[in-house]
């Protein structure tokens, strides 16, 4: 989402914070459905990361390309997807942003550019390199941004996909997330160059490193590297630090691995905390910041009372979309290959499948 250029900085910088503010409560509530049991599969929340998230957002042109990993519900909400489209796809009903057949992990909304919410850790890659160079193949001058966090660094695919991206001088910038932990393994145990951004000299590759936690930076620097893909096609990493105060994920307390003092030290320099001050020395006052929070507290609300009431998908729609149109003929011979050879997607309830 770009705003005009007309907007002053105040104004900006309110709409930027309320974006934050609507990330922060909407993960907040999230984390609350889940353990109350309306949201099923795994749900990974991005409370302490909304500067990096909002920052590299504001970066993109409207027909730019996002592709991200599953911890994905910040950047739909940065992106446009509305409120009630998030939640109802983490409910897993029919209006969500997937129809409710991709759940937390799975988030999209093509109309935007933004082509998911990956599952498999560093599954994204190799589809943003994709979507890239098809980019190039039709002439198309927008770049794809790849957002990925520090555990996809140590995977094939990542090598793979910054190789054929250098190597093609592919328009993708590589967005890594760095909060510090992969699952619960911190970097430094993990990574041999714990400077993440570092790795892509392997391929000649620019790369950056960035205080994540800092609006105006995350900003700038992946709106001059989104820019120089779209208009030299350089591919570029960049590596925002920054910092998950949960868990992993809502099913993991976040304690076993890290202590009490580290969390509340990045709690210090919380983003929202930081430009919520900035705003204040800037003349907006306390009351109109208390009224946005309260406004975007009731939209969030008012997401989870939509998503109560809509309805699942229809059994026989779940598996719609999982062939190409006409390809019947292509897929037949696998049809005996199935377990009882079965056509029809059912839903036995007694069995509880």
């Amino acid at each position: 989402m770009t705003l005009a250029t007309t907007t002053s900085s105040r104004e900006l910088l309110r709409h930027v914070y309320e974006q934050m503010v609507l990330i922060r409560m909407f993960e907040t509530e999230a984390e609350r459905q889940y353990k109350a049991a309306r949201i099923g599969g795994y749900c990974h929340v991005s409370s302490g990361q909304e500067a990096a998230i909002v920052g590299a957002m504001h970066a993109l042109e409207d027909d730019d390309v996002l592709v991200t990993g599953y911890r994905c519900h910040g950047f739909a909400l940065a992106r446009g997807v509305s409120t009630e489209a998030v939640m109802a796809e983490l409910f897993g009903r029919r209006h969500g942003c997937a129809h409710g057949r991709g759940g937390s992990m799975h988030l999209l909304d093509v109309e935007r550019g933004f082509f998911g919410g990956w599952g498999i850790v560093a599954g994204q890659l190799p589809v943003a390199t994709g979507l890239a160079l098809a980019l190039v193949r039709q002439g198309k001058p927008q770049a794809v941004l790849c957002e990925l966090g520090d555990g996809a660094v140590n995977m094939g695919a990542w090598h793979e996909s910054l190789n054929l991206a250098a190597l093609w001088s592919l328009p993708v910038v590589f967005l890594v997330i760095n909060n510090e932990y992969g699952m619960g393994t911190s970097v430094e145990r993990a990574s041999a160059e714990p400077e993440l951004h570092k790795r892509a000299c392997a391929f000649r590759m620019h790369s950056e490193r960035v205080d994540g936690d800092d609006f105006d930076a995350v900003a700038e620097s992946t709106g001059r590297l989104v820019r120089r893909a779209r208009e030299d096609r350089k591919p570029a990493v960049l590596e925002a630090m920054t910092y998950r105060y949960r868990g992993h994920s809502v099913a993991d307390a976040g304690l076993s691995y890290r202590t009490r003092d580290e969390i509340n030290a990045w709690r210090d320099r919380d983003p929202i905390a930081l430009l919520r001050a900035r705003l204040l020395e800037q003349g907006v006052s306390e009351e109109e910041l208390a009224v946005l929070e309260r406004d975007v507290d009731k939209r969030v609300d008012a997401a989870v009372a939509y998503a109560t009431a809509d309805e699942p998908p229809p059994v026989e729609e779940l598996a719609a979309g999982m062939y190409a149109p006409g390809s019947a003929e292509q897929f037949k011979r696998m049809r005996p290959g199935s377990p009882y050879g079965e056509l029809d997607l059912v839903f036995d309830a007694g069995l509880g499948r």
